[in-house]
């Protein structure tokens, strides 16, 4: 495990970077950049930054219409207002022609902390996934959040990233690692279950598995950094091969991570999957910490599911 950061602040720095090589971004913020960290990016090129005021379905319609005209606008807001009260219109003005918009909502899950239910998005990639041609991708660490930057810079189409507001431990900074759109990234080898995770659960899903080793259990653990296109080739090789999944996400159960991962599962290769995240519940006021383990998002929840997987599976 390496160094703390939020994925909101490393995604402020690799905006800035990535505006100094491509003239073409433009930067939208409903009035919360000192918080989504695209301050960093208006600082240095404020002819290319708006900040729209709280105006969120006005940004969105303004990022489309300058999509139109050849830029590269990234939008940004808290999670919870980025993909529940801009809904229509991403669907509508950006989803629906294909425009080359960056949705970012930052300040996602429980880790909001004491901000409450009612800016605890849970249900983000939900409904992000659910629009057709919508890319969705949740960085592990601030490492690969920089590298989720430049990789949606190239990538042509409407794309929402998803990132926190603590700092997290840097996970990825490992040999061999390299950041692919649409490709998992195996963490951790086993042979006995896999553990599929995303976001902040990565880090933990590496703990859980350190201690299962210690009963002799061998678990895999993937790291879906992109929840939509999904892996599904490394989905149905974790099923054949390790006969079951647990899937770790700070979100909602339903429609997220393990929803994914389950669509392809029945469809292809049935096996037990035990689901990790906020069961079909709003959050509550409180220190983040607290509130991951009051949930249930920790790695003893994630051994204590991986063992009941394997009990599930099929002899």
């Amino acid at each position: 495990m390496g160094e703390k950061i939020a994925t909101r602040h490393a995604y402020g720095e690799a905006l800035a970077e990535v505006g100094a090589e491509n003239h073409d971004i433009v930067v939208l913020d409903a009035d919360v950049s000192t918080c989504t960290m695209s301050c960093m990016f208006g600082e240095k090129f404020p002819d290319r930054f708006f900040n729209v005021g709280i105006a969120e379905a006005n940004m969105v319609g303004i990022a489309a219409g300058l999509a139109t005209c050849g830029f590269s606008p990234f939008v940004n807001t808290f999670a919870m207002f980025m993909a529940g009260r801009t809904f229509d219109q991403i669907r509508n003005s950006i989803a629906y022609p294909g425009l080359n918009v960056k949705i970012v909502g930052t300040h996602a899950g429980l880790t909001v902390g004491e901000d409450g239910a009612t800016h605890q998005c849970l249900e983000d990639m939900a409904l992000m996934r659910s629009i057709p041609g919508m890319t969705v991708i949740c960085p592990a660490d601030g490492n690969e959040t920089r590298e989720a930057v430049r990789a949606i810079v190239r990538h042509n189409g409407p794309t929402y990233l998803r990132l926190g507001r603590m700092a997290t431990e840097t996970v990825t900074a490992i040999p061999g690692y390299k950041f692919e759109i649409g490709k998992s990234v195996e963490m951790r080898k086993g042979s006995d279950v896999t553990i599929i995770a995303t976001g902040i659960m990565v880090a933990m899903a590496l703990k859980a598995a350190a201690e299962l080793e210690k009963e002799g259990i061998s678990a895999r653990v993937l790291n879906f950094h992109t929840i939509k296109p999904i892996d599904r080739e490394a989905v149905i090789r974790a099923a054949k091969e390790t006969g079951a999944i647990v899937t770790a996400e700070e979100h909602n159960i339903l429609g997220g991570l393990g929803g994914a991962v389950s669509e392809v599962v029945t469809e292809c290769l049935p096996v037990p999957v035990v689901k990790v995240g906020t069961r079909d519940t709003f959050g509550r006021s409180g220190n983040a910490d607290d509130l991951l383990e009051i949930y249930g998002l920790t790695p003893e929840t994630i051994a204590q599911s991986t063992r009941a997987a394997m009990k599930a599976k099929k002899v």
